[in-house]
């Protein structure tokens, strides 16, 4: 028995508009990560706030955060729940590329007639949705130990959309590079996590060496954690329009990288 296939559905498959197919796979990805909530959401909001907690027991009684008149845990928290996007909106794409080709069921993924832009919206959304329901989660805890005034809210959400899609763009192209866990972890260990850190999250670069504030501003993370600042507490070490130009720059460079490996089925076809 043939099965029978709608003549316009195939019409719009082959114009590359399988909107059903990039739902489906869009939605996978998010239940992906919904069904183990307290694993994916949960833990980060705790590690979050187990920050919070050290940073104002330690600091918490020094004074004002460096350049302003912000406390220093209005100025801290910003940086916290972005760094929470961002490290989950990473995992989450780059868990599930390498996942699938270890358990060898990345021809799942590839089988379907999707498009190699189809694949990176996909995916790529799938990752920034959870790296956005992290930091929406992340705020509403820390609003409940730091005062919350937003200067922004457009700004806060470019900012947090922005990072959420680098990042998962950037765990979707590491994902497909990598051969197993042991490499992606590579790549969390020696870049994402000490971009993030040297980012600006815990303190101002205003109050490095002029060398080091250069390096500083070489960092995309930097350009991320200061707008998503700005968009909070109205205080900004460079220029926000700047920095909305940086993170859409290095979206567009990373959408084509993984658009050209799908496309190429760079380490994903065998």
């Amino acid at each position: 028995m043939v099965a029978r296939v709608d003549p316009d559905e195939a019409a719009a498959i082959g114009r590359g508009n399988n909107w059903l197919g990039l739902w489906t796979l869009y939605w996978r990805e998010v239940r992906r990560f919904l069904k183990v909530y307290n694993q994916t959401i949960v833990a980060p909001v705790v590690t979050t706030l187990l920050f919070l907690a050290i940073f104002a027991l330690a600091l918490g009684h020094a004074g004002d955060s460096p350049g302003g008149n912000t406390a220093y845990l209005q100025f801290l928290a910003p940086g916290l729940v972005m760094m929470a996007i961002t490290q989950n909106a990473f995992a989450n794409t780059s868990s599930s590329i390498v996942i699938a080709k270890v358990q060898g069921n990345i021809v799942d993924t590839l089988m379907p007639p999707l498009t190699a832009h189809e694949l990176t919206l996909a995916m790529a959304m799938g990752g920034a949705t959870r790296g956005l329901i992290v930091g929406l989660v992340a705020s509403l805890a820390v609003s409940l130990f730091v005062t919350v005034s937003i200067h922004s809210l457009a700004v806060l959400l470019y900012f947090g959309f922005a990072a959420s899609l680098l990042l998962s763009l950037l765990g979707l192209a590491g994902g497909i590079w990598a051969d197993k866990f042991d490499h992606i972890a590579s790549v969390t260990n020696f870049i994402v996590v000490p971009l993030s850190f040297l980012s600006g999250t815990f303190y101002s670069v205003e109050r490095l060496p002029p060398s080091f504030q250069t390096l500083a501003h070489l960092n995309p993370f930097f350009y991320m954690i200061d707008g998503f600042r700005y968009g909070w507490t109205g205080r900004a070490d460079m220029n926000t329009t700047l920095g909305m130009a940086v993170l859409a720059a290095s979206c567009a460079a990373l959408w084509i990288l993984c658009h050209r490996m799908f496309a190429t089925g760079y380490k994903l076809k065998a």
